[in-house]
Formats: structure tokens, sequence, C-alpha cells
């Protein structure tokens, strides 16, 4: 992007306008209402359901039936794909609309899923909407867009920084009309979920060839021979089970050569163009788990007594359920111009602005949530409230799509870049 169009914003530039359009407030009232009379007091039992299982990489029974009924709900009354903007397999969102959604999405575990707006599949639909064969589409497009099937997304290895992508070491060498797949990766999310029929895999296939068009994005049906699914990668000790974070061995794993994505040497290309808008949908839906945990902490707060008043007006409480508002306003608005900015500007203009909210909404939502932790006491590290896993989720999207650190880095070069330009142009 112009490295100086940050510093030119006026009040008459388009960005600045962070309104949800006419059409989209009718849609969104009613995602809100959907997720309180549906989602909310089915997740409840979901989950009480799940309690105890005895296979972690299953679902008991009646759990996927109270799920896929809710889902039938939500595609009855129009509630269905928002994540896709400006596409006609979804509502034709724009990134701006769909990142008011998003955020209520993310006050519930379950919100994403029964609007079919969930990840990895939403990044793994939007790639094969943009990139995928008629073939492709037809396969596996359709089933994921209906709500069918799950997949999952393959690129982070355990024995190099994939925070760069040129560092990938998974192999695919094309043989007599098939790619052969040897390698591992890691925290593959979605892959232990039972449901999981397909994956995106990062692979090399040009090692020798200019740094970011060495890889490629192939898909692997997980049940192809030579997937070796090792186990579940935990997360503070939680392996987040049936959904799970994968271990995976890929050895002598081959597909036929029409599963590359959009063509060979194109995966960095790939991985741009779902990580834009994937970036915003999980800042959003992290707003929204700050937004839960304030309430939690509020609650706590004016329900629990200690030394004579309410623990809120006790100590530095009182400033941290203000300080948590605060930040919630400002990340707010900070994402919603990053989605206008994608609305306005292109995915790749717009980079800027994505990272630096990438880099922002994590580690702030992080201490809103700990903080909340903080108010329950023993109780908010315990299995009584979310606050625990709500922490760890949002601790692993400081590292997760890019770790803070890349996304600084980003932001970081734009603003060297932009005080070269007002040098050069001085001088």
């Amino acid at each position: 992007m112009d490295t100086g169009s940050l510093e030119k914003m006026d009040v008459r530039d388009p960005l600045n306008d962070l309104r949800m359009s006419e059409e989209a407030v009718p849609l969104y009232e009613h995602v809100k209402k959907f997720i309180a009379e549906e989602v909310e007091p089915m997740s409840i039992k979901f989950h009480e359901l799940g309690e105890g299982r005895k296979d972690r990489w299953s679902y008991v029974d009646g759990q996927l039936e109270m799920l896929e009924e809710v889902k039938n709900k939500a595609k009855e009354q129009g509630l269905w794909n928002f994540f896709l903007p400006n596409a006609e397999t979804g509502e034709g969102l724009s990134n701006l609309d769909y990142a008011y959604i998003a955020a209520e999405l993310g006050k519930n575990r379950l919100a994403s899923e029964c609007l079919n707006c969930s990840a990895p599949d939403t990044g793994n639909m939007e790639v094969l909407e943009r990139v995928g064969t008629p073939e492709q589409k037809e396969k596996w497009l359709k089933p994921l867009l209906n709500g069918e099937i799950r997949s999952a997304f393959a690129m982070t290895e355990p024995g190099t920084a994939c925070s760069d992508a040129r560092n990938v070491r998974t192999q695919a060498v094309l043989k007599d009309g098939q790619w052969v797949i040897n390698g591992e990766k890691y925290y593959a999310s979605g892959a232990g979920d039972p449901r999981c029929k397909i994956m995106i895999v990062m692979v090399q296939t040009d090692p020798d060839g200019p740094s970011h068009q060495q890889q490629s994005q192939i898909l692997v049906p997980i049940d192809t021979p030579g997937v070796e699914v090792l186990e579940g990668m935990q997360v503070f000790g939680k392996d987040d089970a049936p959904h799970g974070h994968m271990h995976i061995r890929f050895t002598d794993v081959k597909v036929p050569e029409e599963n590359i994505l959009l063509g060979v040497g194109r995966g960095f290309e790939i991985s741009q163009l779902r990580l834009g808008p994937g970036r915003i949908h999980h800042c959003m839906r992290s707003i929204g788990a700050g937004e839960k945990a304030l309430d939690l902490m509020i609650d706590r707060g004016m329900s629990r007594d200690a030394f004579g008043q309410p623990l809120a007006r006790l100590g530095g409480n009182l400033e941290k359920i203000s300080r948590a508002r605060i930040e919630l306003e400002a990340m707010k608005l900070m994402v919603l111009k990053a989605a206008k900015a994608m609305d306005v500007l292109g995915n790749k203009e717009a980079r800027v602005w994505i990272s630096m909210v990438k880099a922002m909404v994590p580690e702030r939502v992080c201490k809103i949530i700990d903080d909340a932790i903080q108010m329950h006491g023993a109780t908010g590290v315990s299995q009584w409230t979310p606050l625990a896993d709500m922490y760890t989720q949002q601790r692993t999207l400081r590292l997760a799509d890019g770790p803070d650190e890349v996304h600084h880095m980003v932001v970081g070069r734009n603003e060297l870049g932009r005080m070269g330009m007002k040098k050069a142009t001085k001088g």
C-alpha cells in the first residue's frame, strides 16, 4: 500500500465510515436473536452430554444430532455462510458487515459452526471458492458449504519456523500424474474431528525456485493411504478434542495431479488470499470473547462480597472493568477500520491494517480474560467457568496466522518506509 496513506486519512476518507450497511442490519439482529434463543440453550446441553466420553476423538450419541438440528434451523432462516464477502455462494456481505456479525459469533463457542462460519472451514472454503476448479468445488466446496463435512489446513511443521512460508519442508514430487507427499505437520486444526474429510496441505514443490514460488497447496483427503495422524497437540495441557490440533505424518502419500490448487508455485499467493479475511474474523471473534469475559467479570464482581462490599468495588477492580470496556471499544474500531480497508483497498493493500489488529487484539483480549479469571479467584482457572478455555484460545491466537512479532515487523517496516518517503520528498 502507499506508505503515506495511513497518515493522509481525513474525515471524508471512506475508510472512516465504519457503519454497517442498512441492508445488513436486519441480518445482524437476526443472528443475535438466533444465538440467544437457539445456540445458547443447545450449547449447554451439547457440552454436558460430551463430558466424560470414553473416546475423546468422537462425539457421544445425541451430540451431533443436537448440533445438526440447530444448523438446519439456521439454514432454514437464511443464517448461513456469512464469511464469503461479495460472493455468490455466501450472503454477499462486505468484510465490514461480516465483522460486526463475527463479534457476536465469538461470544459462544458453537455459534460459528451453527451458522457454518467456523475456522478452518471458512478459510478453506474461501480458497476453494476463489481458486478451485469446477471439479474441486463440486467434490469438496459443495459439501463444506452445506455443512456436511469438516476440513483442516496443514501448514505448520515441528522442525522449522513456518511463520516464514519459505521454510516449509514437506515435499511434493510429481510422478506419473500423481503428487507424492512426504513430511510432517503439526497443529493441523480440525483434523481430529471424525467429520474431517479433506485437508489443504502447504508443500514444497520447487526447492530451487524463486523464494515465493517454491510452495504449493494441495488437496489431500484425510483417509489417503500414508496419512498418519500421530496425536493431538495440547495447548496448556488441553487437547481441544474432538476438534483437535493434530500432529500428522505424510509417508509417500499419493494424490492426483489435479488436486493442486491454482497451480504449481502458487502456495504463498493462496496463503495471502485466505489470511487477510481470516485474521479479521479471528479478531472480531476475539472481541466477542472479550465482551463475554467482561460480562462474567462484572457478574462475579457484583454477586460476591468481601470485606463488606462487592468484589467489583475492591482494590483496582473497578479500574479493571473500566479499562476492559475502553480496550474493547478501541479494538472494535480498529478491526472495523481494517475490515473497511479490505473492502476499499483490497486485501493486499490493506495488509498493514490487518497486521495492526492481529498484533493488537489477541494480546489485549488475553489481558481482559486474565483479569476476569482473577476476579473469579480459584474458580476462574477451574472447569466451572469458560474462562480458562477462552484464555487458552486467545493465547494461541498470538501464534496462529502469524505470530505477534511478524505483524509488528510488517507495521514497523511500513513506518520506516513512510519516514523514508518523507525524507526523500523533502530532499
